[in-house]
């Protein structure tokens, strides 16, 4: 399954998708494909990709969303000479709203989304690793927010960093441009893990086996309160996380664990078979 160009302009597909093996095969790998514009997210790219993750989170078979990217670079954020083109308005606020439609897409599917960073995330680069729900570096990426450099302020890169950041930390990143590397990064909370490059697709599919091992709904629904306990009041987020968690012990995954505790044995989630 690829999800390509519909302009025709690319004999590649621009997001690569594909699915693990053995015990990896409930992990969806979607690869942006466009290496030699260091993976920029023009309309195109961001059509793709947009259309890759719809498709993932009505794909009952995904329980992990792995989001790597091939070439050199992670992203290089908004392809800028596409942007340079159609200097309009409307233009500019459509290309915006198509991105925000991206990134609040990987925050609202069921599955957790895991970024795979091998290499440099800048602008709206970086602001898809900020939006992923966890994330993997090699030791070599490096991360900015570089807009500023041009004369345009990473606004809505911002609104996912300093979700991830501190507001002086994720600050200083919007106002300098100024890059940071990977133990940084993990450091100020924007990546989880960082490895040498060598062992980043094996600290990543440790990351995702501990997933898997996981019941899916406890996952999905532990997922979306997150969220949205996030952006309400903390009287409001208990109300919300109480209820969520007495759904969740209704469910059978949860009432199975439960009584595996009890009795001191592991958990048997395993789906029932014909």
């Amino acid at each position: 399954m690829t999800a390509s160009d519909t302009a025709g302009a690319s004999p590649e597909p621009l997001v690569l998708v594909s699915r693990g093996e053995g015990d990896l095969a409930g992990v969806l790998t979607l690869t942006l494909n466009r290496p030699r514009h260091f993976n920029a997210l023009s309309e195109a790219m961001l059509d793709a990709l947009q259309r890759a993750l719809d498709d993932t989170a009505r794909d009952a078979g995904a329980r992990v969303v792995v989001l790597a990217a091939s070439g050199a670079a992670f992203c290089a954020g908004h392809d800028l000479k596409e942007m340079r083109a159609q200097p309009s308005l409307d233009d500019y606020r459509k290309l915006f709203d198509q991105c925000t439609r991206v990134m609040m897409t990987m925050q609202r599917m069921p599955q957790p989304v895991i970024a795979r960073v091998h290499g440099l995330a800048t602008a709206a680069g970086c602001q898809l690793v900020a939006m992923c729900d966890l994330a993997v570096a090699a030791s070599a990426a490096r991360f900015a927010v570089s807009g500023i450099n041009v004369g345009l302020f990473c606004a809505t890169p911002g609104v996912a960093l300093s979700r991830n950041l501190t507001r002086k930390q994720a600050m200083e990143m919007l106002l300098t441009g100024e890059f940071i590397d990977a133990p940084t990064a993990r450091e100020r909370g924007l990546v989880n893990r960082v490895v040498p490059m060598e062992r980043l697709d094996a600290e990543v599919a440790a990351l995702c086996r501990s997933i898997l091992a996981k019941p899916a709904a406890a996952v999905a629904a532990g997922k979306g309160l997150f969220y949205r306990q996030l952006e309400t009041g903390i009287e409001a987020a208990y109300q919300m996380a109480g209820q969520t968690m007495a759904c969740n012990m209704m469910d059978e995954c949860a009432l199975e664990g439960v009584q595996a505790f009890i009795e001191k044995r592991r958990p048997d989630w395993a789906p029932p078979t014909d």
